[in-house]
């Protein structure tokens, strides 16, 4: 029944449709981890059971040649039995003739005996080497469904590895996405942005400042023009320029045409 059962074990995981059992598992890995754990385990008790069944077929075979060499020898001794009657015979002496042939008949039963061991051994024997051949297929074969569990294992293994990296890698790209204004560098680049424009302020404030500061250095120097020109005509000196009536209209708004029509 050991045996037996050892057998069917070793059959049915043999015919384990590995993909099929994959499609099923909630968790691949773990579910092939747990695989290799038993077909290891299955395949070392199958070997013991195979060693076993060896064992016993080798017995059987050691006592099948035993018997066979017996029958040869006792084949042997009858023979050499009943030549030894036969030359006793022959000068005459039927007493130890006799007694020889009988251990001749002696001789031939035991040999039957051995004969019919051997017979009834044989096929004990071929019933114990076909089910060691069988064993043997299928261990190897669970051999190979090891191999193939392994190899799916470790190929399983690589490509969660290969997944966890790229999803590693995903995240860290995600995490400094330029065009994220949520992201650190979208932030940074958001107060370098302000300060550029605080400087562009700046200097817009800073030119508008001096363009003041030079229209005052124009007026200036175009009141003094005048003073220079309103003292001139007092000393009875140089004439106005041309178009110096423009140039004072512009430079004094405060007076008025009627003060003109005074004079």
């Amino acid at each position: 029944m050991v045996k037996q059962s050892i057998f069917g074990r070793m059959a049915q995981l043999a015919k384990a449709n590995i993909n099929s059992l994959l499609d099923q598992a909630e968790d691949p890995q773990k579910m092939l981890d747990q695989m290799v754990r038993d077909y290891t385990n299955n395949i070392a008790e199958a070997e013991s059971a195979v060693a076993q069944t060896i064992g016993n077929l080798r017995m059987l075979q050691d006592d099948y040649n035993e018997d066979v060499k017996n029958a040869q020898d006792w084949g042997n001794k009858a023979l050499a039995a009943s030549r030894k009657a036969d030359e006793y015979r022959s000068s005459g002496d039927a007493v130890d003739a006799q007694k020889f042939d009988n251990l001749a008949k002696v001789a031939i039963q035991r040999q039957m005996a051995a004969e019919n061991e051997a017979k009834a051994a044989e096929p004990s024997i071929a019933s114990q080497t076909e089910v060691v051949d069988k064993l043997k297929t299928g261990l190897d074969q669970m051999k190979g469904k090891l191999n193939e569990l392994t190899s799916k294992r470790n190929e399983l293994v690589a490509r969660s590895k290969t997944a966890a990296a790229q999803s590693q890698v995903h995240d860290a790209l995600k995490s400094i996405d330029f065009m994220d204004p949520t992201s650190e560098v979208g932030r940074f680049e958001e107060k370098i942005r302000r300060e550029e424009a605080k400087v562009r302020g700046q200097q817009e404030l800073a030119a508008s400042s001096l363009d003041a500061q030079f229209n005052q250095l124009e007026d200036l120097g175009e009141q003094t023009e005048i003073e220079a020109r309103l003292a001139a005509l007092k000393s009875g000196g140089a004439k106005p320029a041309i178009g110096s009536s423009a140039n004072a209209s512009a430079a004094d708004s405060t007076v008025e045409e009627a003060d003109f029509d005074k004079l």
